[in-house]
């Protein structure tokens, strides 16, 4: 069952959470100050209060929470896409933050949306991305994500970076972390070879 926008919001991406782990997760690694961002599937806009609205646009497939995005963020850029085509000029954004996204998303369509992310990036532009992740001989976790999450798409880090660099992408930097004792992420950052 999906929840809606606004239940999703109170019980599994409320404010005070959403904000604890964002910054925790991004401080002291990425700076996106000034910098143009596009989140990608960016839900309910979560994520949203890290940037300054002007340099910020948030878009996912679901319109139902992009309306809700809009509602709870309303000085933020929101807008819902349907495809690999992104209506987004070339060479105009810093960064592409993909959060707990990927999972969703099965690898020939993952290969062409990373193409089209090639065209609106700036030449030093990078995509970052957290996504659960299983772990080798992480046997409770990784069984807990197979059955509670509803991406049918979950993979091990080396299928994650497999697909950036089959794509034509570099790896940047990698991290690793937890969230809520049963869910492994990994962070990258990867960018395009040019």
């Amino acid at each position: 069952m999906e929840l809606s926008p606004r239940l999703y919001h109170y019980f599994i991406r409320p404010k005070w959470f959403s904000n604890i782990f964002y910054n925790t997760l991004f401080q002291d690694y990425f700076e996106f100050e000034g910098k143009n961002v596009l989140d990608f599937g960016c839900g309910i806009g979560s994520a949203s209060h890290l940037f300054e609205p002007k340099y910020y646009l948030g878009v996912d497939c679901d319109n139902r929470r992009i309306e809700y995005a809009k509602k709870l963020y309303p000085n933020h850029n929101f807008m819902g896409v349907q495809d690999a085509q992104l209506p987004i000029p070339e060479n105009s954004i810093d960064c592409i933050l993909i959060l707990s996204v990927l999972h969703h998303i099965p690898t020939e369509s993952l290969l062409n949306y990373l193409k089209s992310f090639q065209n609106i990036l700036k030449p030093d532009g990078s995509v970052i991305t957290a996504e659960p992740c299983f772990y080798k001989d992480a046997h409770l976790p990784n069984w807990y994500m197979s059955n509670f999450d509803r991406g049918k798409y979950i993979r091990y880090e080396h299928e994650y970076l497999d697909i950036f660099r089959n794509a034509n992408y570099e790896i940047k930097s990698i991290r690793r972390c937890n969230q809520l004792l049963f869910y492994n992420k990994i962070i990258f950052s990867a960018s395009p070879v040019k």
